[in-house]
């Protein structure tokens, strides 16, 4: 049984395919996009290890000649230096303007292949192949590629959409638990920003989700997709109300940053900036404590952190958030609540709130 969830944007829809055991189907699902048949396929090692020869195997018998990539594990792959292996990969291989390039991995393969994809020969085809409960809950969908600066997360990107995304949820099964975890903390964000009867539904089923019972993870799946879907498809390039989807980013992308790509993952330190960014919101008045109390006592249950680390300074930690893409005229950017399944963009937060809140 698979789920079909459509993605609906001007000349750019494409399809989110959820199910069980797709892999290795994945040939017949390019056939019809009528690509090129030349392949990139692009992946890490240990993905390699599990997944490739079986996604090999299908795409050669649809027709497709591959070639792989593999590409360093961990934050540091996204790089300006290993875009620049991908592209002489493509360019060896003989990749022209109809050939796809296939990310098979978690976010850091899918943001590094979509910049490449985006990029090489002004744009080819894109298919995106989550991996990782983070990968398959968000980044894979919404079409925002991008590579790291040292001085800052994702400063140099792009807006690219797939033309397919292609969810086997058996690959969970292979995830260690923290990387389980911090793929749910996108899913607690998806409700806490649009969706309260699903925020509801955690709550009373956070321990079958954590046990990796499959229709509890259908349903996490399914609904994150379904909310980051129904807000691209508003704003696609965030000129407005998509930068909802940012709660607990400036936060945390300013703790990636400041402890180094790879000390904590994605999940985790968006993990911390949800509570951080809730206390901002109490101290605005647009939330009351008992909200944040909810939002920090769920996060908490799943094994997340909740507090910032004691190492990072509050002074520190305020400037890397200054560096963020998402300041507009030296002006820092929030997405808070207002309610559990509401959120609303602020600007102008006084930084003694800001300060505050990081300090707790």
């Amino acid at each position: 049984m698979k789920t079909v969830l459509p993605v609906n944007l001007s000349g750019k829809s494409y399809h989110i395919i959820i199910g069980a055991d797709l892999l290795p189907q994945i040939g017949a699902f390019l056939q019809p996009l009528k690509l090129g048949s030349k392949v990139l396929l692009a992946t890490n090692p240990t993905v390699m290890s599990l997944y490739g020869k079986t996604v090999q195997r299908s795409l050669q018998q649809a027709g497709f000649k591959v070639t792989v990539a593999e590409v360093p594990e961990g934050e540091e792959a996204k790089s300006l230096e290993q875009a620049g292996v991908l592209y002489d990969v493509m360019f060896n291989a003989g990749l022209d303007r109809k050939s796809p390039v296939i990310a098979l991995g978690g976010g850091v393969v899918g943001d590094l292949a979509g910049f490449a994809a985006a990029t090489y020969m002004r744009g080819v085809p894109f298919i995106q192949v989550p991996t990782t409960l983070l990968a398959q809950v968000d980044s894979s969908v919404g079409g925002k590629v991008a590579v790291n600066h040292p001085r800052g997360k994702n400063i140099i990107g792009a807006f690219y959409q797939p033309q397919l995304v292609l969810t086997d949820t058996k690959t969970l099964s292979t995830l260690d638990k923290r990387d389980v975890l911090s793929g749910l903390a996108e899913v607690i964000k998806a409700a806490v920003i649009r969706d309260e009867r699903f925020f509801n539904w955690l709550e009373e089923n956070i321990d079958r989700v954590l046990a990796l019972e499959e229709a509890a993870l259908n349903r996490i799946i399914e609904t994150s997709c379904q909310i980051k879907a129904r807000v691209v498809e508003e704003d696609e390039t965030e000129q407005g109300v998509r930068a909802v989807l940012n709660y607990g980013h400036t936060v945390g992308h300013g703790v990636e940053t400041l402890s180094g790509y790879g000390t904590y993952r994605h999940g985790e330190a968006v993990a911390m900036g949800m509570v951080a960014e809730a206390r901002i919101a109490k101290e605005l008045g647009l939330i009351n404590r008992d909200v944040v109390q909810r939002i920090e006592t769920l996060i908490a249950r799943t094994g997340l952190p909740t507090q910032l680390p004691g190492d990072l300074s509050p002074a520190e930690l305020m400037a890397s958030m200054y560096k963020d893409k998402k300041v507009l005229d030296d002006t820092l950017t929030f997405a808070l609540i207002s309610n559990i399944g509401e959120a609303v963009i602020k600007k102008d937060v006084p930084e003694e709130v800001i300060l505050a809140a990081v300090e707790c």
